[in-house]
């Protein structure tokens, strides 16, 4: 993954569309915690926006010090974890221990089955599955704010 600086957040014309709101999310929640919005942080942020799916937090350490930015592990692993906190990105689940990370922010349902045999993730699009979301929640007077559904499988013979 190619990463690009950060945008220069005073110009408003360059910034992706969604970083700028998802920035703002971000930076109130810190703030709310008592913590600063650091370049380094930012940096963090802006290469979980530009990730196209599920990824480990390797995964990010690896893309920041290939593109040159130097972000110690340790910020780049608080950083998840205060994003975790924001709703900026959730946790995933797969078939062996290796914490990964998607964006949710923003994002459409990732409906998703795992392949516990060969930690493969498919994404799946159901359209029942968010109707039957509403449907649920209306019945107890909640308005659906996203969802997650994930189903662990195997191929045939290896169960």
């Amino acid at each position: 993954m190619d990463l690009e600086p950060i945008p220069d957040l005073d110009s408003c014309e360059r910034v992706p569309a969604i970083f700028e709101p998802l920035c703002a999310v971000f930076r109130r929640r810190l703030k709310a915690d008592g913590q600063k919005y650091t370049p380094e942080r930012a940096r963090v942020l802006d290469a979980v926006i530009r990730m196209d799916g599920a990824f480990e937090a390797e995964q990010l350490v690896g893309d920041l010090r290939d593109s040159g930015y130097r972000v110690s592990k340790a910020t780049i692993y608080r950083t998840i974890k205060l994003m975790q906190d924001a709703g900026i990105v959730q946790r995933v689940l797969g078939g062996d221990d290796v914490p990964r990370f998607q964006m949710i922010y923003g994002a459409k349902p990732d409906d998703t089955i795992v392949r516990v045999d060969n930690d493969e993730v498919i994404g799946i699009d159901v359209p029942e599955l968010i109707e039957l979301r509403d449907k649920i929640c209306a019945k107890y007077g909640l308005i659906p704010s996203s969802h997650r559904f994930q189903i662990f499988a195997t191929a045939d013979g290896n169960a």
